[in-house]
């Protein structure tokens, strides 16, 4: 019988074997660029995505890491990268749509084809274990006694671990300073050398390495399923809710014949049982959504926080 993933197979093969005057793809390696440091959420879930394409399209796919500026310099690289489908990158949102408007910069959400997206991670409020901060009331107690005296550290201006600050500072009038580090294992260093009060971090990136950690909050919707005892931002009373989404995109006027093959492998890898479980294991849920419904959707939230920048803008806080 013949299987999705057979067809899939073939297609790979038919691409790479190319009709006469057609150019073979891949015909050297696929880059995925990755905007945060190694070892981080982004880029574990990029590594796994490599691997599963591999499979997919009969070719090598690497991973770059270029952080730096809350993903941009990635992201741009993405951009000015020959669109041939040997270039790809990963996304963070809401910092896909929110550096463009934070600032001048290198790209914009049309400067990209969407291939899907294929997490949604929580941003969570952590400190360290031995913290004098039991709950997230006794950090915001002891942040609005003593303004902007208290250290949040991040991921990069306009991340969604920033801009969760960003909001419960505006419904609550505490005042912390934010403190920008470059991926994951440096914000967990930080906390474990008392460098900073308290960090957002996303759930998943925690739970990896739990030990020495006391978690506060987290910014989903509802109650995670890998930690079911840490509350929402929401259930404590605060009117905020943020998480990591993260997915894949190619240059815009990436030919349509590999756009489709690249589309069709993604969905397969984020419906794979194996690609599935890889990302469970490192506590984030899995949240495929397609390349252009996932856009359209990024689109409408654009306005929301254009108009969050105009009464909160963010990069000064």
């Amino acid at each position: 019988m013949t299987t999705r993933r057979t067809v899939l197979a073939a297609g790979g093969a038919l691409l790479a074997a190319p009709a006469l005057g057609q150019p073979r793809w891949p015909d050297r390696p696929v880059e995925i660029v990755v905007g945060f440091v190694a070892g981080g959420g982004t880029d574990l879930d990029a590594r796994s995505y490599a691997r599963a394409l591999e499979k997919r399209i009969g070719g090598t796919v690497v991973v770059t890491n270029r952080p730096g500026a809350g993903g941009e310099l990635a992201l741009s690289s993405v951009v000015r990268a020959k669109p041939d489908g040997h270039t790809l990158g990963t996304t963070n949102y809401p910092s896909l749509i929110t550096i463009p408007i934070e600032r001048q910069a290198q790209f914009k959400l049309d400067d990209f084809a969407p291939l899907g997206n294929l997490v949604k991670d929580p941003s969570a409020i952590t400190v360290l274990a031995s913290s004098p901060h039991a709950s997230l009331r006794d950090l915001l107690d002891a942040a609005r006694a003593k303004p902007d005296q208290l250290t949040y550290a991040s991921p990069g201006v306009g991340t969604d671990d920033h801009l969760q600050l960003v909001l419960l500072q505006a419904a609550t009038g505490i005042r912390m300073t934010h403190v920008v580090f470059q991926g994951d294992p440096q914000l967990r260093t930080a906390i474990l050398g008392k460098q900073v009060d308290c960090m957002g971090l996303n759930l998943g990136a925690v739970l990896q390495v739990p030990d020495g950690f006391r978690i506060l909050s987290q910014g989903g919707a509802v109650r995670s399923r890998f930690r079911p005892d840490v509350p929402t931002l929401k259930e404590l009373g605060f009117p905020v809710e943020m998480a990591s989404e993260r997915g894949v995109v190619a240059p815009v006027g990436t030919p349509p014949a590999i756009l489709a093959r690249l589309r069709e492998a993604t969905e397969d890898i984020a419906r794979d049982p194996e690609f599935v479980k890889q990302l469970e294991d490192r506590f984030t849920e899995p949240s495929w959504e397609p390349g252009e419904a996932w856009f359209a959707r990024l689109r409408a939230q654009e306005a929301d926080y254009r108009g969050l920048w105009q009464r909160t803008p963010w990069a000064q806080r």
